[in-house]
């Protein structure tokens, strides 16, 4: 997994960190989800009461899959899934979530296959979307990753907007679209100001195209909260330096030094490479 730190030489990389903020989704509470016969049809999505056995035998070893994958035991979890998938081998979720442990695993291959499952059985699923979104941003695959992101925005009940929206602002930015990237992190930040990952890509995109004024409100405002780090210290101290105030750099210096001493962002203000 990527730190923080490439990130903040590389905003695109700074999805590696969304992993604290939720970016890749598992969603797997509330409604079930409609077998593969009903995709797109009219009918009511089936829920709790009319659920199918095997369903409901599948959900349950799901939630043991999905405590497994959140302590970290993919092992564990792979293995729950494989009994769910026997179950019912029309239950998206699982693959889903299979989909994110072989992310994990660094397996692209397996994961791709995965949520191209997912995507089949249910395409309505924008948190299956943006999942496959990602990984397909990950391999380079920029038009294909938007289309899936572009698909998980077309469910007008899907409640991670602010994060696919984030998720692809940062897409474009690796593939050097930057116009479309700062259009799709500030809508992003419009509906989720508080998610430090938004925050700091803003920050970083607008400070590498010159607009010091602007990065200075996002940077300095994810400065003064609990999520304030070496990398966004290190964007603020230069954002400042920039605007020539030299008494903030020092402040924004001195919280990098005495918090974060040994970190990379600290050595390299030691150093005076404001331009790494």
């Amino acid at each position: 997994m990527t730190s923080p730190a490439t990130a903040a030489r590389d905003p695109g990389k700074i999805l590696a960190w969304a992993w604290l903020a939720g970016t890749l989704l598992l969603a797997l509470g509330g409604c079930a989800s409609a077998p593969a016969g009903d995709v797109g049809s009219s009918r009511d999505i089936v829920t709790e009461s009319d659920e199918p056995e095997a369903r409901k035998r599948a959900r349950i070893r799901m939630e043991l899959a999905v405590g497994y994958f959140e302590q970290g035991q993919t092992n564990v979890a792979l293995d729950e899934l494989k009994q769910v998938i026997a179950s019912d081998p029309t239950f998206p979720d699982a693959y889903n979530l299979r989909g994110l442990i072989y992310m994990r695993l660094n397996d692209m291959r397996q994961a791709e296959d995965s949520f191209r499952r997912a995507v089949t059985l249910n395409p309505r699923d924008g948190n299956v979307q943006h999942n496959y979104g990602w990984l397909l941003c990950q391999q380079g695959r920029y038009e294909e990753s938007a289309r899936a992101y572009d698909a998980a925005m077309a469910n007008p009940f899907y409640a991670g907007r602010a994060k696919t929206l984030m998720a692809q602002g940062v897409c474009e930015a690796r593939a050097g679209r930057t116009a479309e990237a700062e259009r799709s992190l500030a809508r992003s930040y419009e509906l989720d100001a508080a998610n430090p990952v938004t925050g700091f890509n803003l920050a970083n995109l607008l400070f590498r195209r010159g607009d010091f004024v602007r990065s200075q409100f996002y940077i300095r405002r994810l400065n003064n909260s609990d999520a304030a780090n070496s990398e966004t210290l290190w964007l603020g101290v230069k954002v400042e330096r920039k605007l020539g105030d030299r008494v903030a750099m020092v402040q924004l210096a001195d919280q990098l030094k005495k918090r974060f001493p040994q970190s990379r962002e600290a050595t390299a203000y030691e150093r005076g490479a404001f331009d790494d």
